[in-house]
């Protein structure tokens, strides 16, 4: 039988979801995701490897950040990793178990938290289930895998839009997003337990957590609510191993959608969020993306009002977010804003140097540039035609000027980290024009204004505060000329500028 025939669902209670650890514990952070071939290279072969991040945990902690994401480590046969045939071994090029161990002990000496990217949707057509999977209907890796039965329409596109069903034998497996990324089967019990004993077998390594990739599509969407109830099996499996295993998912969708994850996942990706921060930065317009605020804030505090976002701008499945904003001084507005949102913010890597990349996918992971020309270090394994040139961009270039973007993301980053306002108080969205974008952070009895203007011209404006908040009128990030008028602030800000008041 088609284990995506239609099923009658019951619906999940959310009353039954307890998270295990007091939420305030999983705040407070700022990941960096490193897409682990292209950043360093310890041993000369041009690929970036584990050995090489341990390497660079100092300008990682330099960064400010306290938290990693490694892309896929697993052996695989694709150069992204995404596409697993065992995953309890490490990809030979980028290291050892020895190296991974040693890269977890130093990052946590350092107080940097290591979450790994983990892909439990689908295997690569060459692991061993598979390969035992398509010998015979009767294999006992069969129904490890999701395969047509006579009712079956082998036409239906994939939840992403894609062909769906593809031929092996006199069968047809389905495979979401490529025909040799076969979909496990989740109805299969053996499946479950085999994805929970991999999740434990990595927390058992030392990691804090998983970046979970492709979370929505375990079932068709006509099946979230079974979706939904297989992760929250899974979160509870993994918090008896390690109470504060950190969970954030991949829920590449509508604000609508990405809300109901809230009850089983620490995090999701903020992906309408990112949009609209970038298309504001872009046009200089807040409308759209203060629409997106007040709707998905309030929405995500309904499902879980402990919710904890995870905004950021662009990763390696997007084009980068400087070849699409081409300015430095707008590229630091729209880091300006998400790095005073709520949430754990993720930094993909060489977006803090303003790295360049539109797809291919390949053209969007280029090596991480540490030198202007080259140097120890430098990865290869794919060459360079965004960042080079007049293009390049490098930490050598921007490691010593004050007003670098690297350096602004630096003290961006630390400022957050040291505010409790910023890495764990509320939001409210404040009135102001299309130009400008101006919002309250409250935490406990203090409260931060953080004001942006995002027009190519000044702007003076009034912020008119809730008769609840009271502020010391005190800058202590950003600048402009400010004065108090019966509790209103007045402000005159220049083009591309931001302002906090406390």
């Amino acid at each position: 039988m088609c284990k995506f025939a239609h099923k009658e669902v019951k619906p999940l209670d959310l009353s039954k979801i307890n998270i295990k650890v007091p939420i305030t514990e999983k705040k407070g952070m700022v990941f960096y995701e490193i897409f682990v071939r292209s950043f360093y290279d310890s041993n000369g072969d041009g690929i970036g490897d584990l050995k090489g991040i341990e390497e660079k945990l100092d300008y990682i902690q330099n960064l400010g950040v306290n938290g990693i994401w490694l892309s896929p480590i697993f052996e695989s046969p694709s150069y992204h990793g995404y596409d697993v045939t065992d995953y309890y071994r490490i990809k030979e090029e980028l290291g050892t178990f020895e190296d991974f161990v040693n890269l977890i002990k130093e990052a946590h000496r350092r107080n940097i938290k290591v979450i790994i990217d983990f892909v439990p949707n689908h295997t690569s057509s060459m692991h061993p289930w598979f390969i035992e999977a398509r010998k015979s209907k009767n294999n006992k890796y069969r129904d490890y895998y999701v395969w047509s039965d006579k009712n079956t329409n082998l036409t239906e596109l994939s939840d992403i839009g894609q062909r769906a069903w593809h031929k092996s034998g006199d069968s047809f497996y389905y495979a979401n997003f490529w025909s040799e990324m076969p979909d496990l089967n989740f109805d299969n019990k053996r499946v479950r337990k085999e994805i929970k004993e991999i999740a434990e077998f990595w927390l058992d390594k030392g990691v804090d957590g998983f970046r979970i990739d492709a979370a929505r599509h375990i079932y068709p969407q006509n099946r979230i609510q079974d979706t939904l109830i297989w992760w929250q099996e899974f979160g509870d499996y993994v918090r008896i191993i390690k109470s504060d295993t950190y969970l954030v998912g991949e829920i590449w969708t509508s604000e609508n959608i990405i809300g109901k994850y809230f009850k089983v996942m620490d995090s999701c990706f903020n992906f309408p969020l990112a949009e609209e921060i970038i298309k504001a930065a872009t046009s200089g317009r807040t409308v759209n993306l203060k629409l997106i605020m007040e709707n998905t804030y309030p929405k995500y505090g309904n499902i879980n009002k402990n919710f904890v976002d995870a905004p950021f701008l662009t990763n390696h499945d997007m084009n980068r977010v400087m070849s699409r904003l081409k300015s430095m001084e707008k590229m630091k507005t729209a880091a300006a804003i998400y790095l005073t949102l709520p949430g754990n913010p993720f930094i993909y890597y060489g977006e803090e140097i303003g790295m360049l990349g539109e797809k291919p996918d390949e053209k969007i992971r280029e090596p991480f540039k540490w030198y202007k020309n080259s140097g120890k270090g430098q990865t290869t394994w794919e060459r360079l035609d965004y960042n080079i040139g007049k293009n390049s961009t490098s930490v050598e270039e921007m490691d010593n000027k004050n007003d670098s973007l690297l350096n602004f993301y630096r003290d961006m980053i630390k400022f957050r980290l040291s505010n409790d306002v910023l890495t764990k108080g509320d939001i409210k969205l404040l009135n102001t024009d299309d130009k400008t974008l101006a919002y309250l952070r409250t935490y406990e009895s203090n409260s931060n204004l953080i004001v942006h203007n995002l027009g190519d011209s000044s702007v003076t404006l009034t912020i008119h505060l809730p008769q609840d908040i009271q502020l010391k009128g005190e800058i202590i990030k950003g600048k402009g000329d400010m004065n108090i008028n019966n509790g209103d602030i007045n402000l005159n800000l220049n083009r591309n500028s931001f302002i906090i008041i406390k």
